[in-house]
């Protein structure tokens, strides 16, 4: 089998040709708008460095069967048009997540930087680990 990418690296840049990326403030202007932010990280991760208050808890493995309205397995949140900004660590994951997500006709972008960036932006963070599929905050399920 020929591979697609050469590496690692032109993977990600080919997810990334697919996104509008977005600095933290970006994000929040999004939310302002009726984006949702989802977190793809492991609990552990979500423990270790807080969460973002309001976002949507979907680990990497669910994400396209949760956020997609037609798959039979969809959040209630995961309505037609929907726009989602995935938030991972650092942003590598989380663009390769996005590209997945638009691939399927969703709108998706990502936060560069991820939580990280989020934190030195001085922007709020919470706690976590929240449970998989509840909202940041108010521990309802979402499904």
């Amino acid at each position: 089998m020929t591979p697609r990418f050469g590496s690692v690296d032109e993977l990600l840049a080919a997810a990334r040709a697919d996104l509008t990326r977005l600095d933290p403030h970006q994000a929040v202007a999004r939310v302002a708008a009726g984006a949702l932010i989802v977190d793809i990280r492991p609990a552990w991760q979500r423990e270790a460095d807080g969460e973002i208050p309001g976002s949507v808890i979907v680990e990497r493995n669910h994400l396209e069967w949760r956020l997609h309205p037609a798959s039979g397995a969809s959040l209630a949140v995961a309505t037609k048009g929907q726009e989602w900004i995935v938030v991972c660590t650092e942003g590598y994951t989380s663009s390769l997540a996005a590209s997945a997500l638009v691939s399927l006709g969703l709108s998706a972008s990502d936060i560069a930087g991820g939580i990280h960036a989020w934190r030195a932006a001085g922007l709020p963070v919470v706690p976590g680990p929240t449970a998989v599929e509840c909202r940041v905050g108010n521990g309802a399920a979402t499904p």
